[in-house]
C-alpha cells in the first residue's frame, strides 16, 4: 500500500476487499462550504423527501450492503443484515426527532408582535465513524445533520472504507448532491486535519475514549464548534437473585459477546451476589462454550465472528493473560482457533481477588466477574469506573431497580434487559469518559441545529415613555 491509497482487507480471510485513494480534507471542506447555502435553503420537506429516497435505495440494495459489512468487519451475515435495517429505520426516526426536538414555536402579542423560535443548521459537519458499526453509527449522525440543513464530510475508520463508500453512494443514488455528503478516505492525519480546520463547524465522533479526548482537547479553545462525542464504556451488568436463571444467563451472553464484544454498550463486568454465583456462573460458562465462532457466511451461522484485525486480537489475548497473571481466575480461557486470523473464543475471568482492576474498555469478548455481598456493594462496584454509558440490573424487585436506577452513573440503565441493543427512538449517550452530554439517536437533532429566538413586527413601532425633555 502506498501513502496515497488505503487498502481494506477481510479480517476473516485476509483477502483484499477494497482499495482507494486517500482524500484531500481541504478540497472536501471547500466543496462542502460551497454547497451549504443551497442545501440549507432547501425546504426541510425536500430534504426529508431525499432522506426517504435514500432509505429506499438502501432497502433496494440491502443484501449486497449486508455482504460488504460482513466481509469488512467479520461480523456474521445475520448481524450485518440487522445493521442495514437500522440504517433504513434511522430515517423515519430522525424525521420524527427533528419535528419533536427542533419544532417551531410562536407566541403572539398585540403590543410586542410575534415571539418565535426556529432552528438553523451549524454548517459544515465532520462525521468520524467507527469500525464496529461502520454504516449504522455514522448514519445516525449523517441523516439528522442533513435533515437539519448541514453539509457533511464523512471520514470513516480506516478499517472500514468499503462500507462507508457503499453508504455514501446510496445517498448519491437517491439524488442527494455529491458535495452535500462527501466521503473522505484516510487515516488519523486526515481526521486531525478535518477536526482542526477553521471552516468545519461541528465534529460528530464515535470511537475510543483516547481519540475522543484528543478531539476535545484540540477544540477546547474553539467554543463555536459543536462537538458530540460517544466514547464507549466499561459497562456493568449486576446480577441479583431471580428464578429465571436460564434467561439471566442468556442476557449476560447477549450483553458480553454479541458482535464479539465489539460494542460500546457491551457488558465488560458481571457484578454478582455471592449467594447467586454458583447458580449463574456455570450456566453462563456452559452457554459461552456453545457459541459458534466462525466466518461471516458459515453454515450454520455463527453467533460471533472475528474481531476487526490480528493486532486487535493480539492485544485482547494479551489483556486476558495479563488479568490472569495479576490475580484473575480464568473461568473460561480465551482461545485463538486460527493463529493467523483474528478469531477469539469468549473469555470469562473472576477478578474479585485482584488488587487493582484496570478501568479500561477491553473492546472484545472478555467478561470479568466480580462477587459482592449485597446490592449496595454492587452499586459501588458498578460505579467504580470513569466511564458511564450502559448498566443493567438482572433480578431483584422493583424497589431494587429504583435504587439501582437512582444510584447508577450511566446514560442507559436497564432492568432484566441486556446492556446493549438500545432503541434508536430514545436518546443514546453516557457520562464520564463515555461522552460529553450530547446524546445521539433520537436526541441527535439537538446537536445538528441550534435554536434562534426572534421577536417580530410587520412595521417598526416604539416609544420612549420616560427620560425625555419636553419638545
Amino acid at each position: 500500500m502506498s501513502s496515497t491509497e488505503l487498502v481494506s482487507y477481510e479480517p476473516a480471510t485476509g483477502l483484499e476487499l477494497w482499495r482507494g485513494p486517500i482524500g484531500d480534507p481541504d478540497a472536501a471542506i471547500e466543496r462542502s462550504r460551497t454547497a451549504l447555502a443551497s442545501w440549507s435553503r432547501l425546504p426541510v420537506a425536500n430534504r426529508i423527501e431525499l432522506m426517504r429516497r435514500f432509505a429506499n435505495e438502501v432497502r433496494r440494495q440491502a443484501e449486497p450492503f449486508a455482504e460488504i459489512i460482513a466481509r469488512e468487519t467479520g461480523k456474521p451475515l445475520w448481524e450485518a443484515r440487522t445493521e442495514v435495517e437500522a440504517v433504513i429505520g434511522k430515517v423515519e426516526i430522525s424525521i420524527s426527532a427533528y419535528a419533536e426536538r427542533t419544532g417551531q414555536k410562536k407566541l403572539n402579542s398585540a403590543l410586542s408582535g410575534t415571539a418565535a423560535v426556529r432552528h438553523k443548521p451549524h454548517g459544515v459537519m465532520a462525521v468520524l465513524g467507527p469500525y464496529n458499526f461502520p454504516a449504522h453509527l455514522p448514519n445516525g449522525h449523517i441523516v439528522p445533520a442533513l435533515i437539519a440543513g448541514n453539509t457533511v464530510i464523512f471520514k470513516p475508520s480506516e478499517k472500514t472504507p468499503a462500507t462507508a463508500e457503499f453508504l455514501v453512494k446510496c445517498f448519491h443514488a437517491a439524488k442527494v448532491p455529491e458535495d452535500v455528503i462527501q466521503l473522505l478516505i484516510g487515516g488519523p492525519e486526515e481526521g486531525k486535519a478535518l477536526v482542526g480546520h477553521w471552516l468545519v463547524d461541528g465534529v460528530l465522533f464515535t470511537g475510543s475514549a483516547r481519540a475522543g479526548i484528543a478531539i476535545n482537547r484540540k477544540l477546547a479553545t474553539e467554543p463555536g464548534k459543536i462537538v458530540a462525542l460517544e466514547m464507549g464504556g466499561n459497562n456493568p451488568i449486576v446480577m441479583l437473585d431471580t428464578p429465571k436463571i436460564e434467561d439471566a444467563a442468556t442476557l449476560i451472553i447477549q450483553s458480553a459477546f454479541t458482535t464479539a464484544g465489539q460494542r460500546c454498550t457491551a457488558a465488560r463486568r458481571l457484578i454478582i451476589l455471592d449467594s447467586v454465583y454458583d447458580r449463574i456462573v456455570p450456566k453462563v460458562k456452559e452457554m459461552a462454550e456453545r457459541l459458534i465462532v466462525d466466518e461471516p457466511f458459515a453454515d450454520p451461522q455463527p453467533y460471533m465472528g472475528c474481531v476487526i484485525d490480528n493486532q486487535t486480537a493480539d492485544l485482547l489475548h494479551e489483556s486476558f493473560l495479563a488479568l490472569v497473571s495479576r490475580g484473575g481466575r480464568a473461568i473460561l480461557h480465551m482461545k485463538r482457533p486460527q493463529e493467523d486470523r483474528p478469531f477469539l473464543t469468549p473469555a470469562i475471568i473472576d477478578t474479585t481477588e485482584m488488587d487493582e482492576r484496570p478501568d479500561i474498555e477491553l473492546f472484545g469478548p472478555i467478561l470479568q466477574v466480580i462477587r459482592v455481598n449485597d446490592l449496595d456493594a454492587a452499586i459501588r462496584e458498578a460505579n467504580n469506573t470513569r466511564y458511564g454509558l450502559s448498566a443493567s440490573l438482572l433480578g431483584g424487585s422493583p424497589q431494587d431497580f429504583e435504587r439501582f436506577w437512582d444510584s447508577a452513573r450511566a446514560g442507559i440503565i436497564n432492568w432484566n434487559r441486556p446492556t446493549n441493543g438500545a432503541s434508536s427512538a430514545a436518546p443514546f449517550g453516557g457520562v464520564g469518559l463515555s461522552g460529553n452530554h450530547r446524546p445521539a439517536a433520537f436526541y441527535a437533532a439537538d446537536y445538528c441545529a441550534y435554536p434562534v429566538c426572534s421577536t417580530e413586527m410587520d412595521q417598526p413601532r416604539a416609544s420612549l415613555g420616560v427620560g425625555l425633555r419636553e419638545a
